[in-house]
């Protein structure tokens, strides 16, 4: 089997240590694995600031690619990672065969993630990093509360999910995108969880948070559970992932 090489951006609060059970299996199927912690998140936590943004968590995909001279690359994306992914994919789309986009998609031009959920989340939010995050920095959720309703997702991972979470830096999601379509010209897989594929086409119509998932070259997989498979469902995730493999 030819390896493949797969780089994965998590999400907010997270870091590359999300990736853990999927990376492995990759791994031992022979892919070439790099899960990534971005600025001020997982190890890198301590370089957050109030500067850093989603062109900081951009700049460092590209960085990775550009250093490690990787090319062919399937680029995983989970949630706002996929703006991360989409936004490196941009600027380097000669190194990258494949985007997969995880219980997420790419957002037009000129939106922000902060604006995804409407204005009534918008407005919460940015109550939660003034009053709890020093003005500049977005608390974890209360993942138990979460994981309540999941049966999949137990004690030793909600436990694992708030010591490994960290802040997130709220200009990272409130910095809109800003693309040039260049990544509009790579394949594209969105593996659906919180969501169907029916759900997605009867909202892409009227939500622009959804609007580019239904144009361009797209191939879907559902992989019904929470917005986090690589914590309920890792094992069928890495199966997903290396499915992708082929197609490259």
């Amino acid at each position: 089997m030819n390896s493949t090489t797969y780089v994965l951006v998590p999400g907010f609060w997270l870091g590359a240590w999300v990736w853990r059970p999927v990376a492995d299996s990759l791994r031992e199927l022979g892919h070439v694995v790099h899960a990534v912690d971005l600025t001020g998140m997982g190890e890198r936590a301590h370089l957050a600031s109030p500067e850093t943004d989603l062109t900081t968590h951009i700049d460092d995909v590209v960085l990775l690619l550009e250093q490690q001279d990787l090319r062919d690359v399937v680029l995983v994306g989970h949630s706002y990672g996929a703006l991360v992914t989409t936004g490196a994919a941009d600027r380097t789309p000669q190194r990258v065969a494949r985007l997969v986009y995880v219980d997420s998609g790419p957002l037009p031009d000129g939106l922000a993630q902060a604006d995804v959920e409407g204005p009534d989340a918008r407005a919460a939010n940015d109550d939660l990093v003034t009053t709890h995050g020093q003005g500049w920095k977005l608390p974890p959720p209360p993942w138990a509360a979460l994981a309540a309703e999941v049966p999949e997702v137990g004690d030793t991972a909600v436990a694992a999910l708030v010591d490994g979470s960290r802040p997130q830096p709220w200009l990272t999601a409130t910095q809109p995108v800003a693309l040039t379509g260049a990544w509009e010209r790579l394949p594209r897989t969105g593996v659906l969880c919180s969501f169907s594929l029916e759900q997605l086409q009867q909202m892409a119509p009227r939500t622009p948070a959804f609007a580019h998932m239904v144009d361009g070259d797209w191939t879907y997989v559902e992989l019904p559970t929470w917005h986090w498979p690589m914590i309920s469902r890792p094992a069928e995730l890495a199966d997903v992932l290396a499915s992708v493999s082929r197609q490259v």
